[in-house]
């Protein structure tokens, strides 16, 4: 299966992920909702971006 990159959610939301080590959709499947939020620059906004991309793709956070 090929890595999906992450849908557009804004550049802060895009670096705090990236520098807790998620560059691609699918290794967010089964993570927390409230562990991203506690990313800087992460908010309800993106969260619900990436909810809707990793439901696209059969999957879902934890």
């Amino acid at each position: 299966m090929a890595e999906t990159t992450l849908p557009r959610i804004g550049a802060p939301a895009t670096r705090a992920l990236a520098a807790a080590g998620y560059r691609h959709l699918e290794q967010l499947a089964g993570v927390p909702e409230h562990e991203l939020l506690a990313l800087h620059g992460l908010g309800p906004k993106a969260i619900g971006i990436l909810r809707r991309a990793l439901t696209a793709q059969g999957l879902d956070l934890g």
